[in-house]
Order: C-alpha cells, then structure tokens, then sequence
C-alpha cells in the first residue's frame, strides 16, 4: 500500500545513541528452527515487521501455535517436532524472499501438499537453484518456468544426500537447504558452486543451528554435511539488533559528521553486516567497537573502492554516503541485488542522478562520482532499502522527498520515526 511521501529535513551533526530493533535475517532463522523443534521456544528481541509477519502467518496457516507477547518482541512457538499439523496449506509470502525460500526446503520434511506463492515482484525473483538442489536431495519440488514462484511441494519426507547449489543468486538458497538438512532421512552433503554471495549469512545460519542445538561440518570451503538424525530443541533464543538496519544510522553519522553509537551490535555480533562500519573508516570516519556496541563519528569523506559480495544489503547506504565523499566510490560484487525486491543498481543509479550525482551502472555494481547535489524526489519501487538509504541522503541535502516512505514496514516499521525524533 502506498503512503503519502515524506519530505527529510537536514539536521547538522547527528549525535545519537540507537538500538535498532531486531534482525530479521535472524528472527526468521530462529522461526524456522523453532518451528521444526521438539518443545517450546520463547524468541525475545525479534522483529515483527511485513516479512517476519508473513512467516508467522504461514506458520499458523500450518497448523503451528505461534503467539506474540511482551511488548511485541517475543515470539513463543510450540514446534511440531519436525512435522506440520496441516497437510495441506496455500501460503502467501508477499515479497518476503525468505520466507518463501526457507519455507520451500523446510516443508520437504513433512507430509502433504503446499503451495507457497507471493505478489508480483516475488514472481519476478528466481527460485529454480533451490528447487533443483532440493529435487537433487529426492524431494519432490517444482516452480513455475522451473524458475519463479509459485512453488509446489509434494512432500513425503526429504530423503537426503547430496547436492550442488549455484551460490551466485542468493545464500539464501543454501541456508533453507542447511535448516531442513537434520530431518532427512540420510545425511546431507552441500556443495555451493560458483561462489557464495553474502556468504556470512550461511555463517549466520550454521550459529542459530548450532544454537537450536544442530551441528553443521564444513568439509572443505563451501562444502557442508548435516548428519542424519540431528533434531532441534526447544528453548529461548535472543535476537539481535538489525546491523542491516544499523548501516542506516553509521551512515547517518558519516553524512551530517555527527557521532552514532549503536548499542547491541558489536565486535561479537553473528552478522556480517556489521562489517559495514569497515568502509566507512576507509572512507575517512572514526570507528570505536565494544563487544556489543559499535560507534561512528563523521568526518572528512573521500571514495573508496569495495567489493560488497559478502554485505550487499548494505550496498545502497554506502551508496547514500558516497554522494558526500570528494572522489569516486566504485561498488562490486553485488549482481545478486538486480533481483531483490527492485533492481537495486539501476534503482540507485536512476534515483541519484536526480540528486546531481553522476553515476555509472556496472554488471555488478556501480561507480558514483559525487557532484553538487540539489533536492529530489525520491522513487522508493516499493523497496524498504532504497527508501531509508535516500531518507539518510536527506540528513544532509534539503528538498529530498521519499515517495512511499510506508514501504519500510517490510524490515523497520519505526525508521521514519525514528527520524522524527532526531528532528528530521
């Protein structure tokens, strides 16, 4: 749905201490482990946002109790020890591409016939190398063309052993595969070709495992074996606070040469997104770290040069600040991100050359020459990313206007709050 547009007003330095709310990428993680344990779990901290939603409401669709409680951030879940209740179900994901994906390799283990479909983005996004690593496994999956959404399961358990999945689309492909791995018949073996886009999140999905009880081997680079017989237990699992999120407010500090401190995310953090904060203090800003805070202050910005394979997500906030820097920023490594919930590159691209920007598209990325900048209306596609990405632009730029601003109810249904109390 769309919401009426939001003009950003400058602020000069932000200086702020912020605990984001937490990660999705996790939320949904422990949903699923928990879904498929033996027992009771309590998730504190986590997001409930448009895709978190989406995945609890399939999960409900499938028979599973699933409540909400204490304040809005803790999920109790009563899991179906490996199976679903319901043996039929038509689920609807919306453009929540984990969900759809995890859900895909996670209703292999049971029994029956599910559907999982989404909106017409989620159509739009490829979902053929999870389908054919899981019908490799013996399960048995189709999708339509073989490639998009809608997906069909004919589930009667996962019979398991090996497969190889092209890791250049999403890691996400790979993370379902390893979470519905412990209930095969036989054990798994996943090989990853071709590389591994955001391949810290496999490393995400591996330490949520392991702390739902489930060990994963990593036989050799990209490789991984889930033995047989494994089962995921029951209990309380804490969330962190979203590091993707988080790039929001270290940009924020690099633009306007303020000092941010995010509380809850730090050198011990589960998520690679955090590593964020590296390029930002190539780019010229301080960065302090504790064990779980991390701190910015702005300064003097020039362009950097980044491979941003692993951390893609946060692609479109370093672009946000590269408009400020004084030479060019050039980003690689992230094809992947023409098929999110908007081609992001070209997205980006289109968008910053009304700000005054001089921007390059690149296969895999872009190369953005900072120039004067001047107030815009922003173009937000319906993606939560671009729309807080292009909002930081306007801490520092008078006259952005972000069209939808509603569209980041899908990870941060509070960030244009959050704003408002900073006085933006």
């Amino acid at each position: 749905m769309n919401t009426p547009s939001r003009e950003i007003r400058p602020i000069g330095p932000l200086n702020a201490v912020v605990r984001p709310p937490g990660s999705k990428s996790l939320t949904n993680r422990a949903l699923v482990c928990a879904a498929l344990a033996q027992g009771n779990s309590r998730i504190t901290n986590a997001l409930i946002s448009d895709d978190t939603c989406y995945m609890i409401g399939a999960l409900r669709e499938l028979g599973l109790a699933v409540r909400k409680g204490a304040g809005g951030t803790e999920i109790r879940l009563t899991g179906g020890a490996g199976a679903f209740p319901s043996e039929k179900a038509a689920l609807y994901v919306g453009n929540a591409g984990t969900a759809m994906r995890f859900l895909t390799a996670v209703l292999t283990v049971g029994r029956g016939r599910y559907q999982i479909d989404g909106d017409e983005r989620m159509r739009e996004r490829p979902i053929g190398d999870l389908v054919d690593g899981l019908r490799q496994l013996g399960a048995q999956v189709s999708a339509r063309d073989g490639r998009f959404p809608p997906v069909t399961v004919e589930a009667d358990g996962l019979p398991g052993g090996g497969c190889s999945i092209d890791g250049r689309t999403s890691s996400q492909f790979i993370s379902a595969v390893l979470m519905a791995a412990p209930y095969a018949r036989s054990d798994v073996t996943i090989r990853v070709a071709h590389g591994l886009v955001s391949a810290p999140y496999v490393l995400m999905t591996r330490r949520v495992m392991s702390d739902f009880g489930v060990r994963v081997e990593e036989l050799r680079p990209y490789t991984y074996r889930i033995r047989a017989g494994q089962r995921y237990e029951g209990g309380h699992y804490a969330v962190e606070p979203d590091a993707s999120a988080a790039s929001y407010f270290f940009a924020a500090a690099a633009i306007t040469g303020g000092t941010v401190r995010v509380e809850g995310i730090g050198s011990e953090s589960v998520q690679g997104d955090v590593a964020f904060v590296e390029l930002l203090r190539r780019m010229g800003c301080d960065v302090r770290q504790g064990n779980d805070w991390t701190e910015v202050a702005g300064g003097p910005l020039s362009g950097v040069s980044a491979n941003m394979a692993d951390i893609s997500d946060t692609s479109m906030t370093l672009a946000a600040v590269a408009l400020f820097a004084d030479s060019p920023t050039r980003i690689t490594g992230i094809a992947n991100v023409r098929v999110k919930e908007s081609d992001r590159i070209a997205a980006v691209a289109t968008e910053a050359r009304k700000l005054g920007a001089e921007v390059e598209e690149l296969p895999d990325g872009m190369v953005i020459r900072p120039a004067v900048l001047r107030g815009a209306t922003i173009e937000t596609y319906h993606d939560h990313r671009l729309a807080m990405s292009f909002a930081v632009v306007g801490l520092r730029q008078p006259g952005v206007v972000i069209t939808n601003p509603g569209c980041v109810a899908k990870t941060y249904p509070g960030f244009f709050d959050e704003l408002a109390r900073w006085g933006a």
